[in-house]
């Protein structure tokens, strides 16, 4: 069984979804997480019930003095293992994107980000000991009409995955990205219905939606000390959508 005690995570958006199952995983290998959400009182209902390895921030990624305080908490925790999980997205025809949404996508999908592995790296490299991974999406590697903001972050962050792993390699931070397919969350079921889950479901080779806990596996893999020489990669979990 992976051993992780003594290793601190941060996780970003992992109240729910990918994100929670991600922080789950790596409870349960032993390390000590901290993850964020926007909601106080969620985030203090949820810290009254968490384990004692798990922390949970409030902190609203849109918000610039929120985060830049964040960032000077983020530098004081040691964090060894970082995931960007985060992300957003609207969809939308170029000629009818706002700007200001565009901006918002780049800044909570591509930005915000970069800024966390500034705040970490330096951590890594003095341990000579570090792993982080982001997670990227199927269209970071395809896309579909209006998809274009979407799909430009999840780009960026890919070419931001492999300068990095470049980067770092010689200090032994190993930086992966992880690109989902369609996955059975609670948000893909809030927002498609049942005929659009069906369509999805006939597209994709393995004829069903991926598990939440089959990416955080993934994940954890390759933010582990059983990743020793990978790095540099996006690796796609989609049931071979994206082989057809």
């Amino acid at each position: 069984m992976m051993n992780l005690s003594g290793k601190n995570v941060f996780v970003t958006g992992g109240t729910r979804g990918i994100g929670a199952e991600i922080v789950k995983s790596f409870l349960n290998a032993g390390a000590t997480v901290h993850t964020n959400g926007r909601n106080q009182v969620e985030i203090n209902e949820l810290n009254e019930k968490a384990a004692d390895n798990l922390f949970y921030h409030c902190v609203d990624f849109q918000n610039n003095e929120q985060f830049a305080t964040f960032l000077e908490t983020i530098k004081n925790l040691n964090i060894d293992i970082l995931i960007n999980n985060a992300g957003i997205n609207k969809v939308s025809l170029a000629h009818e994107i706002a700007t200001e949404d565009f901006d918002n996508i780049q800044l909570i999908n591509v930005k915000r980000p970069f800024e966390l592995v500034k705040a970490v790296i330096p951590h890594m490299r003095e341990n000579n000991w570090g792993r982080i991974v982001n997670i990227t999406s199927i269209f970071g590697h395809v896309t579909r009409s209006k998809r274009l903001s979407y799909t430009t972050s999840k780009f960026a962050i890919k070419g931001m995955t492999k300068t990095l792993a470049v980067d770092y390699a010689a200090d032994n931070v190993l930086v992966n990205s992880v690109g989902p397919g369609f996955i059975d969350t609670e948000l893909t079921r809030t927002i498609l219905s049942q005929a659009e889950i069906d369509e999805l479901v006939s597209s994709v080779p393995a004829k069903r939606l991926g598990k939440p806990e089959e990416v955080a596996n993934l994940v954890l893999f390759l933010g582990s000390n059983m990743n020793t020489f990978i790095t540099g990669q996006n690796i796609l979990i989609d049931g071979g959508f994206t082989c057809v």
